[in-house]
C-alpha cells in the first residue's frame, strides 16, 4: 500500500489507486467469481459475486448516463440495506455522479426537502412503501425526472410516466453499452481524487439537514488508515445492518470490503439483526452503542433465569474473564493460575456464550457514533469479545480517532489516525485537521465557513480532553453542556452512559440547564422491563401502563440511585420521569442510530420536565 500521511496537499493512494471507483473496478476484475455479497431470499442465503457487482453497477451507470445524469449531480437512494444499494452507489460514483442515501424512516416531506436541496433528477426507491412517499410529495419535488423502483411486488398494474422498474433500467444500460461500448470504463478514468464520493446528509437536529461532501480522497485516506488500525482479510465475513445512509456503515460495508476483498452479508431487517449475527458469525462487527447494550441486556436477563448452580458457574466465568482482561488492560501478563482458570471458564461458559451471540469468530468489534459506558466495553472483553471504541463524525468522513484490539485505553476513544491532528480550543472544543476532513456542505458555503476555523481546522462541536498518551476522551457536545442555576458546567453524556448500562434502560436524557439541580427523562427497555413485570406478576396492559407501575418506577429509581454513587453531589440526579411512549426510528425524537434527540425530547416532554421542578 502506497500512502502518504504528511499534509493535506499530498497525493494519497491505496494499492496504487487514488479513487474508490478505480480500486473497485480492479478488485472486481481480480476477484471475479468469488463471493462478494450474500443476502436472504425466502429464508435462504444466496450468494453474489464480484463479477455480479461490476456488471450490474455498469448497467446502472450506463443507464444514468443515457438519462443525462451529469458529473457532480447527486443521485438519491431510498432503500433498506441490500446488494442493489451498493450497485447503485458504485454505479453513480463511477460515472462521476454523487450517490446520496435517504433514510427509509424519513417522511414524504423530508424526502422532498432532500430532493430539492440536492438537485437530484433520479430517485431510486426500494418498494411500493417508499414509492408512496414520492407519490405523496411529487408536486413538491419537480426536479425528480425519473423514479426507479427496485421491487415490483404489489406494483404489477402500476403505471406512471416518471416511474420505471430496475429490470427496465438494466435494459436501458445494456442498450447504452451496445450504442457506445466502453463508455462506463472511460467514465471511471475521468473521476478525480477531489471529486465527491458520496453526499451524506446530517440528522438535522439543530436545523435543516446539511449535505456533507465526502471526497474520494477522504475515503482513500480512511481505508488506508483502517488497514493499519484494524484487522481485515480476504474472505472475512461481515454483517451489514446499520443504514447505508450513515457514513460509518458506508465505510464498514462498502469501502473497506472493496479494499480488503471481504464478503458482506445483508441482514434481513433491523428486527432480525441478532438472528443474522448468529447465522453469519462475522470476523469483524461494528455496531452503535444501542446494539452492544441490547446484547448485554439479553445476556443479563438470560442469567437471571438460570438455576442456582448454573448461575454460580456463569458468574464465576464472568469474574474470571474480567480479571484476565483487567490484567491485560493494565499491561500485565495474567498469572499462570489465572490463565488456567480462564481456559476453564472459556471451555465451560464463555466460548458457548460467544457462539450463542454470533461473535465466536470475531477478531475485532468496534463501537462508535455515540458514547458508550466503559464498563460495557470491559464486560465484552471479559467474555472474550474484543470490543474497542472509536470516534468520528460525518464531517470527518467517518473515523478521526480509534483504539485498536492490541492497544485499547478503555474510557477513551483512542488516538488520532496517523496523519490526523487534534487540538482543543480554549473552550475545550475538539478540533481536527488532516486528509479526513470533509470537502464542505453541499451548496452551503456559509455553513462550511462556520464549521471551519480561520486556520483550516474543523470545529467538531464535541468537548473533551487529550491524555498523555495522545488518547481522546469525549465528555459531551458543546450544545449539550448544562449550566446549572449555581453556575456549574456539567456535560451529561457520562451520566447518561452510566444510566444506560442498566439492562432496564434504553436511553436517558439529563435535564438541568439554568435549573437548581439535575433531573432525567428515561426510556425503559420494553422487552426486559416487561419480563421483569411478568416474573413478578405486576399488572400492565400496554407500554404506558408499564411505565406507571410503582414497581417499575422503583426499579429505575434504584438504577438512578446506583448511578449517583459515581458522581459528585452537583452531578447527581435528584428526580426522574419515565417516557411513556414507545419510540421507534420513525419518531422525530430518535435518530436512525437510535439516539434520543435532546432538543425534541425537551420540547415534547416539557410538562414532565416541569413536574420535576
Amino acid at each position: 500500500m502506497e500512502m502518504s500521511r504528511v499534509t493535506a496537499s499530498d497525493r494519497l493512494t491505496f494499492d496504487g489507486h487514488d479513487t474508490v471507483v478505480s480500486l473497485w473496478a480492479e478488485r472486481c476484475a481480480q476477484h471475479g467469481d468469488r463471493v462478494c455479497h450474500r443476502e436472504k431470499e425466502l429464508g435462504i442465503w444466496q450468494s453474489y459475486t464480484w463479477r455480479d457487482y461490476y456488471e450490474n453497477a455498469r448497467r446502472i451507470g450506463l443507464a444514468l448516463l443515457a438519462l443525462g445524469v451529469e458529473r457532480g449531480e447527486p443521485v438519491l437512494i431510498l432503500s433498506e440495506d441490500r446488494r442493489e444499494w451498493l450497485y447503485i452507489d458504485l454505479a453513480a460514483a463511477s460515472v462521476g455522479a454523487i450517490p446520496s442515501g435517504v433514510y427509509t424512516t424519513d417522511s414524504a416531506s423530508q424526502l422532498a426537502y432532500l430532493a430539492n436541496d440536492s438537485g437530484a433528477s433520479i430517485l431510486f426507491v426500494e418498494n411500493d412503501e417508499q414509492l408512496d412517499k414520492y407519490l405523496e410529495a411529487r408536486d413538491d419535488m419537480a426536479g425528480i425526472a425519473r423514479v426507479v423502483v427496485l421491487d415490483r411486488d404489489g406494483l404489477a398494474d402500476f403505471s406512471d410516466p416518471k416511474v420505471m422498474f430496475l429490470d427496465e433500467f438494466y435494459d436501458l444500460g445494456d442498450a447504452e453499452e451496445r450504442r457506445e461500448p466502453g463508455r462506463f470504463e472511460a467514465a471511471i478514468k475521468r473521476v478525480r481524487p477531489e471529486d465527491p464520493r458520496m453526499l451524506i446528509y446530517t440528522s438535522g437536529t439543530t436545523g435543516p439537514s446539511k449535505g456533507a461532501i465526502i471526497s474520494h480522497r477522504n475515503v482513500i485516506f480512511q481505508i488506508g488508515a483502517w488497514r493499519d488500525a484494524y484487522e481485515f482479510g480476504e474472505g472475512d465475513e461481515l454483517l451489514c445492518f446499520l443504514p447505508l445512509c450513515h457514513v460509518l456503515e458506508r465505510l464498514v460495508s462498502v469501502e473497506n470490503p472493496i479494499a480488503n476483498g471481504s464478503t458482506v452479508n445483508f441482514a434481513e431487517s433491523p428486527e432480525t439483526v441478532f438472528d443474522n449475527l448468529r447465522e453469519v458469525s462475522p470476523h469483524s462487527f461494528t455496531g452503535v452503542p444501542r446494539i452492544w447494550e441490547k446484547i448485554y441486556s439479553k445476556v443479563t436477563i438470560m442469567r437471571s433465569d438460570a438455576g442456582a448452580l448454573a448461575g454460580w458457574v456463569f458468574d464465576w466465568a464472568i469474574r474470571t474473564g474480567a480479571a484476565n482482561s483487567a490484567a491485560r488492560e493494565d499491561g500485565q501478563t495474567p498469572s499462570g493460575g489465572l490463565r488456567l482458570q480462564y481456559a476453564l471458564a472459556n471451555l465451560l461458559v464463555l466460548g458457548n456464550l460467544r457462539r450463542m451471540l454470533g461473535l465466536s469468530r470475531a477478531r475485532q468489534c468496534t463501537t462508535g457514533a455515540a458514547p458508550i459506558s466503559p464498563e460495557l466495553i470491559r464486560w465484552f472483553n471479559a467474555i472474550g469479545v474484543p470490543l474497542v471504541e472509536g470516534w468520528g463524525m460525518t464531517e470527518t468522513a467517518g473515523v478521526g480517532t480509534t483504539n485498536t484490539v492490541h492497544n485499547s485505553r478503555i474510557g477513551t476513544v483512542g488516538a488520532a489516525l496517523p496523519g490526523v491532528s487534534l487540538r482543543l480550543s480554549p473552550e475545550g472544543e475538539i478540533q481536527i485537521a488532516g486528509p479526513t476532513v470533509f470537502s464542505g456542505y453541499w451548496n452551503k458555503p456559509e455553513k462550511t465557513a462556520e464549521t471551519m476555523t480561520e486556520d483550516g481546522w474543523l470545529r467538531t462541536g464535541d468537548v473533551g480532553r487529550i491524555d498523555n498518551h495522545g488518547c481522546l476522551t469525549i465528555t459531551g457536545r458543546i450544545k449539550d453542556i448544562i449550566i446549572t442555576a449555581g453556575g456549574k458546567n456539567i456535560t451529561p453524556a457520562e451520566i447518561e452512559s452510566r444510566i444506560k448500562f442498566s439492562p432496564y434502560v434504553s436511553d436517558a436524557v439529563v435535564i438541568g440547564d439554568r435549573r437548581k439541580y439535575l433531573t432525567c427523562l428515561i426510556m425503559i427497555d420494553q422487552e426486559n422491563v416487561e419480563k421483569f413485570a411478568q416474573d413478578r406478576q405486576i399488572p400492565f396492559s400496554d407500554f404506558a401502563s408499564l411505565t406507571r407501575a410503582g414497581e417499575v418506577r422503583d426499579l429505575i429509581g434504584q438504577v438512578v440511585h446506583d448511578t449517583n454513587k459515581d458522581f459528585a453531589q452537583v452531578e447527581q440526579i435528584k428526580d426522574f420521569r419515565l417516557i411513556d411512549i414507545l419510540l421507534t426510528a420513525e419518531d422525530e425524537e430518535l435518530t436512525p442510530t437510535m439516539k434520543l434527540k435532546r432538543n425534541f425530547v425537551n420540547q415534547r416532554h416539557a410538562a414532565l420536565i416541569d413536574e420535576m421542578y
